[in-house]
């Protein structure tokens, strides 16, 4: 889009701005402002550009400084003013259609207040104040924490007003005018970064305002007029972040602390934590309770770092509660949409008297506002400060693990001073040094709420899965064990590494185990819900699978075998992950786990190592129940 850009000497200084309607400015500065003092003086207006590409005009804002020498400036100096901010623009456009761009330096004019209130005569009147103010008040209170594109304003409007919202872009620029929204364009300029003066200036990419990746595709553009107009392809799918494009941030008031100062007890009375739960849920208390602290980039953080089945999800009750009560707005991000619409339930169960949305892609409660977010991790890319308590579950799941656009957009959805934590059976080993190291606080949370130990991996020597499916064949130790834990009445979670697998395994199983109902599922199975619905209700007694149902599956009695556990394509987190299906209920604490692989790799002895080291820390907290407590029961 074009946008009027302008400069404006106050009794301080100069300031550039930028405009979606002029007449609103005007009334600003000049006008009978009815919802504003009347200004002491009449400023100095010089009006830059009536119709700029915003890329442009924001560049122009960025870089302005106010220096005396412009008060006594001729519009042939503004105009080399605004010649040198827009050269590098310039120079990117095909030299056929530079000369349209003329057109921008001899509409430059210098306005006194005369001239101005004699414009606003001759031209059409924008809203009466009142009105206008009360408009500009809606739009502010719906974009309160949100960062969103032109078209994704107006259809929050219309979500809110209906069919009447009036003329938006007046109210923003009254919003902006109050302070209260900030006008910025889709893209980025940055800074050029120079080599060595002997050198010449290598060229930068722009950076998306709403993801943080570099935008390296242009086109030509109809809205701007520009024929090399960037765009970001990373967030393509949330609608076209353009250098053109009107991104508008709302304001979301200062981060609030947590209330509680950190009481386990009162946690476990509360929400009816285990021990372990309880203890961990303390200590985020008294992290949250705290001044922000410096952690990486400035940003204060807590790990719980808990096993698989520790129940994750009551512990952040009491963190929620503690925030809320305070006044402040939580937000509950996972990376995946069914861990989202899991969660929703649970969550709504628990706060009864919050509002409580669900975002995701399609989502009913898109516009919706709450003092409880749930959402997925890519939803985050439409709010700008305005949660105080950012929890992110499975920090170590695709897709949030190692994508640098979900973290900029957590990270960015967070208030200043506000506080984050961080969720996950597995972190990053990264999260795990800095633990280790005492950079990142952190509670560990050992034990399952049953009070039981982790099964820990048995070892199975046996061929890679490609050389059963050679000899058409599988291994007898392989069979006998499947069919031990069948006859046990356990659901038998099967791995494998790849999709091409399960279909030619299937088979071979179905061979080996006739009475036994077997399916396979994967990602791009249509009929995955379905097969996971059966499997949880017995239908199915053993299920072939990937990493896909690694997490956010519970089956009350089940083991696991993972085949070529020795795969590059199982890191020590996904082994995990996936030995965490067995021994969730307390009906059945001691399934069974199997690594099933031709050799032992250090992936797998990783693995076995970390489940062994958070059982002996369960042991020595005290969090595993004794002999004599199980025989009472």
């Amino acid at each position: 889009m074009q946008i009027a850009i302008y400069a404006i000497r106050t009794s301080e200084k100069w300031e550039c701005r930028l405009s979606l309607d002029l007449r609103v400015d005007f009334q600003w500065w000049y006008g009978k402002k009815r919802w504003l003092d009347e200004s002491a003086n009449n400023p100095i207006f010089v009006l830059l550009s009536s119709q700029m590409p915003l890329g442009w005009a924001v560049e122009i804002r960025e870089k302005f400084r106010s220096i005396n020498e412009m008060n006594e400036w001729s519009v042939r100096e503004w105009q080399n003013y605004v010649f040198l901010g827009l050269r590098g623009f310039l120079l990117q456009e095909p030299e056929v259609s530079r000369p349209q761009w003329g057109a921008l330096f001899k509409e430059i004019q210098l306005l006194n207040g005369a001239r101005i209130r004699s414009l606003m005569e001759m031209g059409s009147t924008v809203e009466h104040g009142a009105v206008l103010m009360q408009q500009a008040e809606l739009l502010i209170q719906c974009m309160e924490g949100r960062a969103l594109l032109a078209g994704e304003v107006e259809a929050l409007l219309a979500e809110v007003a209906g069919e009447d919202t009036g003329d938006w872009r007046s109210a923003a620029q009254l919003g902006v005018l109050l302070g209260r929204l900030r006008l910025e364009a889709g893209l980025a300029q940055p800074a050029p970064r120079h080599s060595p003066g002997w050198l010449r200036r290598r060229a930068v990419a722009p950076r998306c305002r709403r993801c943080g990746s570099e935008a390296r595709s242009r086109t030509a553009c109809a809205a701007c007029g520009s024929a090399a107009c960037a765009y970001c392809e990373a967030c393509l799918a949330m609608g076209r972040s353009r250098a053109c494009a009107l991104l508008l941030h709302g304001a979301a008031g200062s981060a609030v602390r947590g209330t509680a100062g950190g009481a386990p007890t009162a946690a476990l009375d509360r929400w009816g934590l285990s021990a372990a739960q309880s203890a961990a849920a303390g200590a985020a208390l008294q992290f949250l309770a705290e001044p922000p602290g410096g952690g990486s980039a400035g940003l204060a953080r807590f790990l719980i770092w808990a096993v698989t089945g520790a129940g994750k999800t009551e512990m952040i009750f009491p963190l929620l509660q503690s925030v809320l009560d305070a006044g402040g707005r939580v937000l509950v991000a996972a990376p995946r949409r069914d861990v989202v619409l899991e969660l929703a339930p649970r969550l709504s169960k628990a706060f009864p008297e919050e509002a409580v949305v669900t975002l995701y892609g399609g989502s009913p409660d898109r516009w919706k506002p709450g003092s409880i977010t749930l959402a997925t991790t890519h939803q985050l890319l439409r709010f700008r400060g305005a949660f105080d308590l950012v929890v992110i579950d499975e920090i170590d799941a695709f897709p949030y693990h190692n994508d640098p656009m979900l973290d900029y957009a957590a990270k960015g959805a967070c208030k200043a001073g506000g506080k984050y934590i961080y969720l996950s059976a597995t972190p990053p080993a990264p999260l795990q040094r800095e633990a280790a190291a005492g950079r990142l606080p952190h509670a560990k949370v050992p034990a399952r709420f049953h009070g039981h130990p982790l099964p820990v991996p048995q070892k199975l020597k046996i061929p890679t899965v490609n050389r059963c499916l050679q000899e058409k064949k599988l291994p007898p130790d392989l069979v006998r064990n499947l069919s031990a834990s069948l006859s046990r009445g356990a659901q038998v979670f099967l791995f494998v590494s790849r999709i091409k697998h399960i279909e030619p395994f299937l088979e071979l199983l179905r061979k080996a185990i006739p009475n036994a109902p077997i399916e396979g599922t994967s990602s791009i199975d249509p009929n995955r819900a379905s097969k996971v619905m059966s499997f949880r209700n017995r239908e199915i007694r053993l299920l072939v699978t990937t990493t896909i149902l690694e997490r956010g599956v519970t089956v009350p009695k089940s083991d696991v075998f993972i085949l070529d556990a020795d795969s590059e394509l199982f890191d020590e987190a996904a082994l995990i992950q996936m030995a965490g299906r067995a021994g969730r209920s307390k009906d059945d604490p001691a399934g069974r786990v199997v690594f099933a692989a031709p050799q032992w790799t250090r992936c797998q002895s990783s693995a076995v190592r970390q489940i062994k080291a958070m059982n002996r820390i369960a042991g020595k907290g005290g969090y595993l129940r004794s002999f004599e407590q199980l025989s009472s029961e």
